[in-house]
């Protein structure tokens, strides 16, 4: 049997914040706090957060990678926000000149004990050959570790 030609997953990350909704809201909204924690490393980044706004993110792999200096793109459209409560994204991402998948994440933000829950819904379709859905989800957990680092810095 040979191997797919597309991989279809979805993951959920779960995180709790002794902040309130608006201010991880303003951490996912805001370009110059996004920029902090999700495109510290970035080439280029930039925001247009409003339904129908894109956000573009380009890297390079590292040396150490199997592909050194092949360009790593993020290319999103917020497809619905509620201020305090939703943020929805279509994106793709590509590798080189090689679209590796397609997702659709949605960032929930749920008031509870005076702090916020943040829930991150990924559903995705992802090309053979890709970074898979095992490397993906690992990548959101680096991201959101920097997320935490951030709100943790916040007054």
């Amino acid at each position: 049997m040979t191997d797919p030609t597309t991989i279809h997953d979805t993951f959920i990350i779960e995180r709790r914040y002794a902040k309130s909704p608006e201010r991880v809201f303003a951490a996912l909204s805001d370009p110059v706090l996004k920029q902090r924690w999700y495109s510290a490393m970035a080439e280029t980044f930039a925001m247009d957060f409003r339904v129908g706004g894109r956000e573009y993110t380009q890297s390079r792999m590292g040396a150490d990678t199997p592909f050194p200096g092949a360009a790593l793109v993020s290319d999103a459209v917020y497809q619905d926000i509620v201020a305090g409560e939703r943020i929805v994204l279509a994106q793709t991402m590509t590798l080189g000149e090689r679209r590796i998948s397609s997702a659709l994440l949605t960032f929930e933000l749920l008031a509870e004990d005076g702090g916020t829950t943040l829930i991150c819904t990924h559903q995705a379709v992802f090309y053979q050959p890709s970074d898979g859905p095992q490397m993906r989800k690992g990548g959101w957990e680096v991201l959101f570790g920097r997320l935490d680092v951030l709100l943790a810095e916040a007054a």
